[in-house]
C-alpha cells in the first residue's frame, strides 16, 4: 500500500515538464495492433495504465523495446488474437479500445468489461452500437464483450446517441481496416481524438474530419510502420496550473500546447491568476487572493470534467461563493467530502456543488477516490497547513508520471512511502 505524505503551506516555484497525454497514449497503443510493421513512439508517459497495456500487448505476442524512459519501439507483426488476462483488463478503463483494435485486425474480439476509476458506471453501449453498424455481432457474456465481424468489418454510418470520447476513438480504430467508408457523426473533438487520427494517418490510414462533428474513415488494406510523437497531456498541465494557483506559487509549465488549455487558462484568470503564454510554455503566478468563479463541465472545447476536482480546490480557497455544474457524469463529487474534512465548505446537490471559500485548509488523512480526485487531494495537501496523508494513490499513478518527483522539483515537501509490509520503504525528499 503506497501513500503520499505532504507537508503543506509551501508555494510551488520552478519549472515542470509535462509528459505525453495519458488519454492519447492509451488509445494509440491498442491502435498499433492494426500496423503491419514497427511503430516508434515518442513522448509516451510512464504511467501504470500504459504499463498495463504494454503487458497485454506482450501477452499477445508484440515485441516491445524501450529505447528510453518515454520512447518505445513496438512490433505487432506476429501478434495473436488471444483473450487478454482479465486481471489486467479490469484494472483500467481504456482496455475497451482492445475491442475495436482486435475487431479491426482479426475480425473478432473477446475482451473483459473494463475497470478503472469508480466515479461513474460509464457504459460502453455507444461503442457496441458502432461496431454493430459496421456489421459485427456483439454480445455481453459472463463479463466479456464478444464481437464477431464474420471475417471483416464493413463501412457504416454511425450517429452515437451522445458525444462520447471513448466511442469515437473505438469506432475510428475499428474502421481503419474495414471495407468501405465509415462516417461517424456527433463526434468528440478532444485533442486526443485528433492525436489518434494523426497517428493512424501517419501509418497510412485515411481519416478526415478529426476535431469536428463528423469524421470519415476510408478503409485501407493495411497500415505500415513509422514514427510518431504523442501530444502533451492537457490535464496534467492543468493540474499543475491549479496547484500553482492554490499554493500561491510561480511556476513555468513546459512542453505544452497552450491552445489545448484555453478553457482552463480562462477560468484561472477569472480567479485572479496571472498566466503568461509562450510557444510551448505557460508561466502561472498567483500573488493576490483567489476570486470565486462559476464552472460548468462540457465536452471539448468546454471546461473538461477531468479538471473539475482540481479547480474545486482553488474555489475552496477563494474569497466568496463559487459554483460547479457537472455536465458530463452523474457522480463525480465524492471527493468533496474529503475536502470538507480538510476544512472546505462544499455543499453538493446532484450535479451541482456550491463552494464557499475558506481562509485555509488543514491537513488530515484523505483518500483518492479516482485519478483526478486524487490529484485534487494532492493539491489540497500542498495548500493546507500541517501534514496531509493521501491514500489509494494507485489511482493517481494511473495518469500522472512521477508526480512526486515533479512536485519535489517545484519545492513541495512530499514523500511517496510504502506502509510497513516487510519491504523497504521508498522515500524521497
Amino acid at each position: 500500500m503506497v501513500k503520499y505524505m505532504i507537508q503543506g503551506g509551501v508555494p510551488l516555484r520552478g519549472t515542470v515538464n509535462i509528459s505525453g497525454a495519458k488519454n492519447a497514449a492509451v488509445a494509440i497503443l491498442p491502435a498499433t495492433l492494426l500496423v503491419d510493421g514497427v511503430c516508434h513512439l515518442d513522448n509516451v508517459p510512464d504511467i501504470s495504465d500504459v504499463r498495463l497495456l504494454l503487458d497485454i500487448l506482450r501477452d499477445m505476442g508484440a515485441k516491445i523495446r524501450r529505447l528510453s524512459p518515454n520512447s518505445l519501439e513496438i512490433d505487432n507483426t506476429h501478434v495473436r488474437n488471444i483473450i487478454a488476462p482479465i486481471e489486467l483488463v479490469r484494472r483500467f478503463r481504456a482496455s475497451y479500445y482492445l475491442i475495436g483494435a482486435e475487431l479491426g485486425r482479426f475480425g473478432s474480439a473477446k475482451v473483459a468489461l473494463p475497470g478503472g476509476c469508480n466515479f461513474s458506471d460509464r457504459p460502453i453501449d455507444q461503442h457496441l452500437k458502432g461496431f454493430r453498424s459496421m456489421g459485427a455481432q456483439v454480445d455481453l457474456k459472463n463479463g466479456y464483450v464478444v464481437a464477431d465481424a464474420h471475417g471483416h468489418l464493413g463501412g457504416g454510418h454511425i450517429f452515437p446517441d451522445m458525444v462520447s470520447v471513448g466511442a469515437t476513438i473505438n469506432i475510428i480504430i475499428a474502421a481503419v481496416l474495414a471495407e468501405g467508408t465509415t462516417i461517424i457523426e456527433n463526434c468528440a473533438k478532444e485533442p486526443h481524438v485528433v492525436d489518434l487520427a494523426s497517428f493512424l494517418n501517419a501509418m497510412g490510414a485515411r481519416i478526415s474530419g478529426a476535431g469536428t462533428d463528423t469524421i470519415k474513415v476510408r478503409g485501407v488494406r493495411s497500415l505500415h510502420g513509422g514514427s510518431y510523437t504523442i501530444i502533451p497531456d492537457q490535464i496534467e498541465a492543468g493540474t499543475y496550473m491549479a496547484a500553482a494557483a492554490a499554493t500561491g506559487g510561480d511556476i513555468q509549465i513546459c512542453n505544452i500546447i497552450p491552445r489545448h488549455l484555453e478553457c482552463i487558462t480562462a477560468k484561472l484568470r477569472e480567479m485572479g491568476v496571472k498566466i503568461t503564454e509562450f510557444d510551448d510554455t505557460l508561466r502561472v503566478q498567483r500573488t493576490t487572493p483567489l476570486r470565486p468563479t462559476t464552472v460548468k463541465t462540457m465536452v471539448y472545447p468546454g471546461f473538461p470534467t477531468d479538471m473539475q476536482p482540481q479547480i474545486a480546490v482553488c474555489m475552496a480557497l477563494a474569497r466568496g461563493a463559487s459554483l460547479i455544474t457537472e455536465g458530463i457524469y452523474d457522480t463525480r463529487f465524492r471527493y468533496t467530502g474529503e475536502l470538507n474534512r480538510m476544512g472546505a465548505n462544499i455543499q453538493v446537490d446532484s450535479k451541482i456543488a456550491v463552494i464557499n471559500g475558506v481562509d485555509g485548509l488543514h491537513g488530515c488523512s484523505v483518500r483518492a477516490f479516482d485519478l483526478r480526485a486524487g490529484a485534487a487531494m494532492v493539491i489540497a495537501g500542498l495548500a493546507a497547513s500541517d501534514t496531509t496523508v493521501v491514500e489509494d494513490v494507485h489511482y493517481i499513478e494511473r495518469g500522472y508520471e512521477d508526480i512526486v518527483g515533479k512536485l519535489q522539483g517545484l519545492g513541495a515537501m512530499i514523500k511517496r512511502i510504502e506502509t510497513p509490509d516487510g519491504r523497504a520503504a521508498q522515500q524521497a525528499g
